[in-house]
């Protein structure tokens, strides 16, 4: 260590084995040089006590200034407080109290600071900054700002000269201009590009969507966002949830588009609506929203199940569309048809009416039998809900029906009819026919069971899909049986044994030529 000053003395008797610098006080040691007014210097000790415009300088970089500075050139360890002030070129930190480890280029505080650099504003109550790297290890009411967020963390480590920000622990990205925010307990932020990635209870608020998954990337100039595993969107204007393990969203265009095990569910009344799909994509703002699934869809409500190859719902108009081999189950009613459509009341958002249209047929098991089911048909059937139950059925057009009469004490079916009308209307209780009113003349024949035909029994084109029917919730994820029945290990090598006897033939045919 080297030092001068303007005045040099001794006072034993007030500053025991000290030498008293007073005046342009300069001091220099392995790199760095300080400058005072007045300072204490302990040869014994090694020990520097600098007061009063205290500059601390290390090569062309770095420069501190303080109202007092405590060095122990043995250590290299400076200890600053009072206005601390420090510089290098990506940053400058302001605190009451800092730390200098010399050995390890690194300064650490404990009493609050705050760093400023080109693009970001860093608080925190503790914190440590790696000179050689640039990185601050921020913890305990940390705030990171800038013009366009706001990021609040127990514990993160950003990097002055790249403006990245790694964060662990409790994290909130606020957007100052429209107040989205962005939650997590681990993950990675680029301050300079609004690029974000994270892998720990990421939940992502929009405007209207509230986003959750296992891991989440966020690309806030493009609006765009991307979650894969346990995937949860929540439409805050709608009681409407998607799920799934992997999404994308683009907020411009107000979409979203969801994968493997997709599900969109409605909530109303607490009873929630599941319809599960190979692709959900959902597009639109809420008062116009379209709900596309497709395909092999299955539908499943504690009173309403249903299954077909894509499915539309326009949530402005409550009209839900589903295409190809369209099929519910209603009170034990089987309906299908070419097309069905389900309309809902959009203010009350339950089912309102049902449309089923060309080959509409509506098949019931009979109660007390396995063999028995009453059968209506028609070109088209309209039908009507009342708190979410079938009551009201019309068939138009080329009406048909079978049904099982069975005696009120007995219970034991006496007759079945057969009727042929141009148009049937019926009403329903509890999923069971009630009342039956023929608009048009009709042509009926009662039979007695043991003078049913076999071919008055089922309507043409009558076809039972229960064995298709989603029982609860999680049947809807479940594949057909043609379709989730495996191969048997012969199948699997049956290509395999003929392609080899098939060059063995070859090769015979071969040698005998």
């Amino acid at each position: 260590m080297a030092f001068g000053a303007a005045l040099q003395e001794v006072d034993e008797e007030k500053y025991p084995g000290a030498t008293i610098l007073t005046g342009n006080v300069k001091m220099t040691h392995k790199g760095i040089v300080l400058t005072c007014k007045k300072a204490f210097y302990y040869q014994k000790e090694n020990f520097f006590i600098a007061l009063q415009n205290v500059i601390i300088k290390q090569g062309d970089t770095i420069t501190q200034t303080s109202d007092y500075v405590d060095y122990d050139a043995n250590s290299e360890q400076a200890l600053s407080w009072g206005n601390v002030v420090l510089k290098d070129p990506e940053m400058t930190l302001t605190t009451d109290t800092l730390q200098f480890d010399r050995l390890n280029q690194k300064l650490y505080y404990q009493s609050f600071a705050n760093i400023k650099d080109q693009t970001n504003t860093l608080k925190s109550k503790n914190g440590n900054y790696y000179l050689e790297t640039k990185k601050f290890t921020a913890t305990t009411k940390v705030s990171l700002v800038n013009p366009n967020h706001n990021l609040e963390s127990n514990h993160l480590d950003y990097y002055t000269n790249s403006g990245l920000a790694y964060l662990y622990g409790p994290s909130t990205i606020t957007n100052r201009k429209n107040e989205n925010k962005i939650y997590c307990e681990r993950g990675f932020y680029n301050t300079k590009t609004d690029i974000s990635y994270f892998v720990k209870n990421a939940k992502l608020f929009l405007k209207e969507r509230t986003i959750e998954g296992d891991s989440l990337y966020y690309d806030k100039n493009k609006g765009f966002a991307s979650a894969t595993n346990n995937i949860q969107i929540i439409d805050t204007v709608k009681n409407f949830v998607t799920k799934g393990n992997y999404a994308e969203i683009f907020e411009e265009e107000d979409s979203l588009f969801i994968v493997k095990k997709a599900v969109a569910i409605s909530i109303v009344d607490l009873d929630s609506t599941f319809i599960h799909g190979d692709t959900l994509l959902v597009t639109g703002v809420p008062e116009k929203r379209i709900v596309r699934i497709y395909p092999h869809v299955k539908i499943f409500k504690s009173d309403l199940q249903g299954k077909c190859d894509s499915i539309h719902t326009n949530q402005e108009t409550g009209y839900t569309k589903m295409f190809r081999k369209p099929v519910l189950w209603s009170d034990g009613n089987q309906i299908t048809g070419d097309t069905i459509y389900l309309i809902s009341n959009t203010e009350t958002e339950q089912l309102d009416s049902l449309k089923v249209l060309n080959k509409a047929f509506i098949v019931s098991k009979d109660s007390l039998s396995v063999e028995e089911y009453n059968q209506i048909k028609g070109r088209n059937m309209f039908g009507k809900f009342y708190n979410n139950k079938l009551k009201l059925l019309l068939v138009k057009g080329d009406a048909e029906s079978v049904y099982y009469n069975r005696s009120e004490e007995t219970r034991k079916i006496e007759t079945i009819t057969k009727e042929i009308s141009s148009n049937i209307e019926f009403t329903m209780v509890d999923g069971q026919i009630e009342t039956i009113k023929y608009l048009k003349t009709s042509e009926g024949k009662t039979y007695p069971p043991s003078l049913l035909p076999e071919d008055v029994k089922k309507l043409k084109g009558f076809v039972w899909r229960e064995d298709e029917q989603p029982k609860t919730k999680e049947d809807i994820f479940k594949k057909d049986n043609e379709q989730e029945k495996p191969k048997s290990d012969k199948d699997l090598i049956k290509p395999i044994l003929g392609n080899q006897e098939k060059k063995q033939k070859e090769a015979v045919s071969s040698k005998n030529k």
